[in-house]
């Protein structure tokens, strides 16, 4: 959908500016990856584009930053060198998914350092940014301030003993690497300790007004989905607090201070600014999008991990520096989709990454409609195959292929490829033609409404029903008895049918692009702009239509226990997850003991963690001075309490061993039995299957197939 023209505001119009989060330049995108942001950005945007408004759909490759320097110093790349690669491999994927980004590009440019650096001026000349020393993990063992990222332990709250130092991914909660408890430097694996170092702190708790109050306007005139809204309002009621903006770096925009000549913005800062400075790339008159907040509408595209960062951080910035910025309208977040009630996961082959899809033969159309279907729009979902395949030959093939394929062949085969002369206002007792028209003009004012509001899942369940509308009107009316017989009224259905295959090229196209096309060109018709209302007589009788051709086929049920298995990781990464695992209930165990042992004589811990907690607290104010120390002793608490725990457990050890083996035993036994049971059960042909937009129907459906609720 790329367009050739320049895509620039026009004056009085609704003017759209679609982004989808900027990816991560040195990660492969999962299928998660691609329907949390750029599949459901298209989406918006294709809608947008057929609604006749000026649409702009920008995304691009986010390339600075501490995970690209450390993937490059793995690779033997420089950065530059391996943000060119992945770029490339980036857009090969997205093309392949037809996404019709208008300008694809990257953080990596001189546009971003300009734009840039002149918010972080303005920031700094208004008062909200102070230089702050703070300490920072430093690896003694290879002489390097670590970043946050290059910092890994067990988060202080919730305990999860493999988060990052800027987050953790199992609670979600942003964090100082010096919070971690046990840290280990990623590089090397020894313990960091901290070390004075100065950086520029943004002064968020300065702002927090100003960012409420856009906040409650936006969230409430844009409609922003739920948990948009809950993540937000959590960030402002917790209260902000000064963040620090750069980084002790080499790769990344340089800070346009004195003295900070070796470091970095820090990526999280600098990633939103690549909305306008990759627009700027497309075009110089970048302004006319991003400074006209009177004529432009700003959409966002995003997983539920982003979201403070363009609901808090970002305006933050933009409202700092006192300029007239567009700032966002309506944020659409997603959840996460998992792979059969499990994670993505590269490393161990679990699930479809990169090029996987394409290497199924599937077209990209099945795995828009699949996604789509699936979106985990107010809660997690999972990619699962047999509800994959089902979609395919219980929803798609059935349904929309068999109303078009089943209509255009039998006009080509009995009236030479013409439509024949017919009255939409027809009417007999046989069938009620003005109720049908009424009921598909409903439905379609129901999909507008769902799509207006962002609400892609439902807007696809529209078009569904709309689909099977045609299938309730050729059933057992589309035949040569009835063309015999009743040739009025059969031409008045074909007449109705076929206009309304046209109506569903259109409201095909924001989902299935390709697909939309091909209905077209079977009813060799331009696509139209989607209506308010549908009128059955944008193809005339007289016109001739193309050749039947078919818009899906049908995958072999076959194909589940193959792509399962092929996608379900190596039996060599099965073994290492499980090895793992063993290996993690074992450190568990070990540091368990050593907690023990320490707590035995009083409140012991770490040399790091003491000198760690004793030296943060230099420089802080005394409220959050106290609010620190509080935490600490909490948790050292917490410490005492878990060792007196553990050691009135131990004298139960022999027992629970006992009963231990004893229960081995049993589920040895209990285990064969299931195993018999489930190879029966497998040889069995399971009549159930979980669809994503009807839940548990049956897989063989015969034509026509009814509406999906």
């Amino acid at each position: 959908m790329a367009n050739a023209k320049t895509i620039l505001p026009e004056e009085g119009k609704n003017n759209i500016l679609i982004t989808s989060a900027l990816p991560y330049v040195n990660n492969i995108p999962h299928l998660g990856n691609v329907i949390g942001s750029v599949l459901s950005a298209d989406v918006f945007s294709r809608f947008s584009k057929l609604r006749d408004r000026p649409t702009l759909f920008i995304c691009g490759t986010d390339e600075y930053g501490t995970a690209t320097e450390a993937r490059a110093r793995e690779t033997g790349q420089t950065p530059k060198e391996l943000c060119d690669e992945f770029h490339f491999k980036h857009k090969a994927i997205y093309d392949w998914f037809e996404i019709g980004f208008d300008y694809f590009g990257r953080t990596t440019t001189e546009q971003q350092t300009v734009i840039a650096q002149d918010i972080f001026m303005k920031l700094y000349n208004n008062g909200f940014l102070e230089e702050r020393t703070t300490l920072q993990p430093y690896c003694e063992h290879h002489h390097s301030f670590l970043a946050d990222r290059f910092v890994e332990g067990t988060c202080p709250k919730c305990q999860y003993d493999d988060a990052r130092g800027d987050q953790c991914d199992k609670c979600g909660s942003l964090l100082d690497a010096l919070e971690l408890i046990n840290p280990r430097c990623k590089v090397d694996g020894t313990t960091p300790v901290p070390k004075d170092t100065t950086h520029i702190f943004m002064r968020l708790d300065k702002i927090q007004e100003d960012i409420a109050k856009f906040f409650a306007q936006s969230s409430v005139k844009g409609g922003w989905s739920p948990n948009g809204i809950s993540i937000t309002k959590s960030w402002l009621d917790k209260g902000l607090e000064g963040r620090s903006i750069t980084r002790d770096l080499s790769w990344g925009t340089p800070v346009p201070l004195p003295g900070y000549e070796k470091k970095v913005l820090y990526v999280w800062f600098d990633a939103c600014i690549g909305y306008p400075s990759i627009t700027a790339n497309y075009t110089k008159d970048w302004e006319l999008w991003w400074r006209n907040p009177e004529q432009v509408k700003l959409f966002q595209f995003m997983g539920k991990d982003n979201v403070p960062f363009h609901t808090v951080i970002f305006p933050g910035s933009q409202l700092g520096t006192k300029d007239k910025w567009t700032q966002l309208h309506n944020i659409s977040v997603t959840e996460y989709l998992n792979y059969e009630q499990g994670k993505f996961s590269k490393s161990r082959g679990i699930g479809v990454f990169g090029d996987g899809a394409k290497e199924t033969g599937i077209p990209p159309a099945v795995w828009r409609y699949y996604l789509i279907a699936n979106r985990p729009e107010t809660g997690d979902t999972q990619f699962e195959w047999k509800a994959f395949i089902a979609g395919n030959n219980s929803e798609l093939l059935a349904n929309v292929g068999n109303f078009v394929n089943r209509l255009v062949k039998f006009v080509n085969a009995k009236l030479g490829g013409v439509i024949p002369e017919f009255s939409a206002e027809y009417t007999d007792n046989s069938f009620d033609f003005p109720g049908f028209i009424g009921e598909v003009n409903t439905l379609l004012a129901e999909y507008v409404a769902e799509m207006e509001a962002v609400h892609l899942r439902s807007g696809l369940r529209k078009f569904m029903e709309i689909s099977a509308k045609g299938n309730l009107i050729l059933a057992g009316r589309l035949d040569n008895a009835n063309l015999a017989n009743s040739p009025e009224r059969t031409h008045a259905i074909i007449g109705l049918a076929l206009n309304l295959a046209y109506l569903l090229a259109s409201l095909s196209s924001p989902f299935m692009p390709a697909t939309g096309v091909s209905i077209a060109e079977q009813l060799n018709a331009p696509i139209l702009s989607i209506p308010d209302k549908w009128s059955p007589g944008a193809l005339p009788g007289g016109h001739k239509i193309g050749k039947a051709a078919y818009l899906f086929t049908r995958i072999p049920e076959e194909k589940e226990a193959e792509w399962r298995g092929k996608y379900g990781g190596t039996q060599a990464s099965r073994q290492a997850e499980e090895d793992a695992k063993a290996k993690k209930a074992a450190d568990k165990a070990r540091d368990k003991e050593r907690k023990k042992a320490k707590v035995r004589n009083g409140w012991e811990v770490s040399s790091f963690d003491l000198w760690r907690r004793v030296w943060s607290f230099r420089g802080l104010g005394p409220l959050r001075f106290l609010r620190l120390l509080s935490q600490k002793i909490t948790m050292l608490i917490s410490y005492q309490k878990e060792a007196t725990k553990a050691a009135s457990s131990s004298t139960d050890a022999p027992k629970d061993a006992a009963r231990t083996e004893e229960a081995k035993q049993a589920k040895g036994t209990e285990q064969i039995k299931y195993a018999e049971a489930a190879e029966k059960v497998e040889t069995a042909k399971d009549t159930k299957v979980e669809l994503p937009l009807r839940g548990v129907t049956a897989e063989e459906q015969a034509p026509p197939p009814s509406a999906a609720p």
